[in-house]
This record gives C-alpha cells, sequence and structure tokens, in this order.
C-alpha cells in the first residue's frame, strides 16, 4: 500500500472491509489492495477490540469471498 494514503482513502477501505456484500476482489478492483493488504489496514487502523470483531466476522464469511460465494450459489441451485 502506498504510504501516502490519504485518511478518507483509509476510510473507505475500512468502509468497505465492514461491508458484508462487498468481496475482498471487490476491494482489490476498487482500491488495488490485497486482501492481506486490507488485513494490515484494519489491524492498523482499528482498536484491537474492533479489529478482533472483524476478523471474527469476515472469517470465512461467504459474501466476503467471491469464489466462496460463487460455490455457495452453485450449491445452492444445485438442490432446487
Amino acid at each position: 500500500m502506498k504510504t501516502t494514503s490519504t485518511p478518507e482513502h483509509i476510510s473507505r477501505i475500512i468502509r468497505h472491509a465492514w461491508e458484508d456484500r462487498t468481496t475482498f476482489e471487490q476491494i482489490e478492483d476498487r482500491t488495488g489492495l490485497t486482501e492481506g493488504q486490507i488485513i494490515e489496514v484494519m489491524r492498523r487502523e482499528l482498536r484491537l477490540s474492533s479489529y478482533r470483531m472483524w476478523r471474527k466476522r469476515v472469517c470465512g464469511r461467504v459474501t466476503k469471498h467471491r469464489r466462496l460465494l460463487e460455490r455457495h450459489l452453485k450449491g445452492l441451485l444445485d438442490e432446487a
């Protein structure tokens, strides 16, 4: 990540990371940051308790990972 990130840019990254329906891939398309870099930003910018809550929330969440979402939806369609 660029070291010259503005507070507005960091705020936008955090907002997208908290949104359930915005995948890490979409955030990467918009900001150029990989999932690992997003995690680093969240770790650095959030309080420890907020970071832990966010990590617990997004770990394994189907809607945060495009591939998991596609597999999940395919499985639902196969059951129908």
